[in-house]
């Protein structure tokens, strides 16, 4: 994941974004599975659904096989191995395991694709994934 170093931070600011400030359990379960609805989204046209499925459950695994603390969430959603269901079982940990499980998992999807695809083509597709989270700014700092 070194040479992923900037997109990991990236990815992760993001993720942290849209949690906000106020990280409860239901805010960063549904900033996890906001991410893989806009990942799906971009990446869906180009790979396929059975393609972004294919690499949400690849990602579930390795995700696991790295972190053996994220073993048992990795069984539990792949009993529904669905948005909803990953919902479910996010919403069921702590919150500082919900935001773990969520930067393993989107780092660790971003990492696949990246080693199927390469590095600029994964940017390309998915900068809108990012952008639009980091790059809002408070209206009160643009005022003359």
């Amino acid at each position: 994941m070194s040479t992923l170093s900037e997109e990991s931070r990236q990815i992760v600011a993001s993720l942290a974004h849209r949690v906000g400030p106020t990280a409860d359990i239901a805010g960063i379960a549904e900033a996890i599975i906001s991410i893989l609805q806009d990942m799906d989204a971009a990446l869906t046209p180009i790979i396929g659904q059975q393609g972004v499925v294919a690499l949400l459950r690849r990602s579930l695994l390795l995700s696991a096989s790295k972190h053996t603390r994220l073993a048992g969430t990795y069984e539990r959603v792949q009993v529904t191995p669905d948005l909803i269901g990953l919902k479910t079982v996010l919403i069921e940990q702590s919150e500082a395991d919900a935001l773990f499980f969520g930067e393993v998992l989107l780092t660790t999807f971003y990492t696949l694709l990246t080693s199927l695809i390469g590095r600029s083509l994964t940017a390309r597709l998915l900068r809108s994934v990012w952008e639009p989270s980091l790059s809002d700014t408070p209206s009160q700092e643009n005022s003359p």
